[in-house]
C-alpha cells in the first residue's frame, strides 16, 4: 500500500467537530473569506471548509501548552457555510468567519499571513483558492494612512 493510495488521515478528531459551524451567525466585526475548496479524495466537504478554519486560525496537529490559558470559542476561525461550484466536480466554497480578536490591530501583514500563509499547504486538500475577503469596518479604522 503506498502513501497516496492511503488518502489523507485527520489527527486525533475531525476539525468539523469544532470548527465546521453552520448555525454560526456572522458578525458585522467578523473578516469574512470565501475560498476555492478541493478536497482530497475521501475527505467531506466539511472537514475540508473547518480545516481551512482550523488551519488559518487556532488549529494546530497536536496539543499545546497554551490550550488551556485562551478560549478557543473566542479566537477560532468558523467555517459556517459550504456551497457546491456550480459545473465543477468536487470544488465547493468554503465561507469562514474570522473575529478580529484574531488579528493585530492595524496589520495587513498579520492578517494575510493568518488567512493565507500556512493553509494553503494543508495536507486535507487538493487546491485551494481565496476568492474573496470582506474586511468589517471596526478593522479597517485600526490602520493608518487614507
Amino acid at each position: 500500500e503506498t502513501k497516496a493510495s492511503v488518502g489523507f488521515k485527520a489527527g486525533v478528531k475531525d476539525y468539523k467537530l469544532t470548527y465546521y459551524t453552520p448555525d454560526y451567525q456572522t458578525k458585522d466585526t467578523d473578516i469574512l473569506a470565501a475560498f476555492r475548496v478541493t478536497p482530497q479524495p475521501g475527505v467531506p466537504p466539511e472537514e475540508a471548509g473547518a480545516a481551512v478554519a482550523a488551519e488559518s486560525s487556532t488549529g494546530t496537529w497536536t496539543t499545546v501548552w497554551t490550550d488551556g490559558l485562551t478560549s478557543l470559542d473566542r479566537y477560532k476561525g468558523r467555517c459556517y457555510h459550504l456551497e457546491p461550484v456550480a459545473g465543477e466536480e468536487n470544488q465547493y466554497i468554503a465561507y469562514v468567519a474570522y473575529p478580529l480578536d484574531l488579528f493585530e490591530e492595524g496589520s495587513v501583514t498579520n492578517m494575510f499571513t493568518s488567512i493565507v500563509g500556512n493553509v494553503f499547504g494543508f495536507k486535507a486538500l487538493r487546491a485551494l483558492r481565496l476568492e474573496d475577503l470582506r474586511i468589517p469596518t471596526a478593522y479597517t479604522k485600526t490602520f493608518q494612512g487614507p
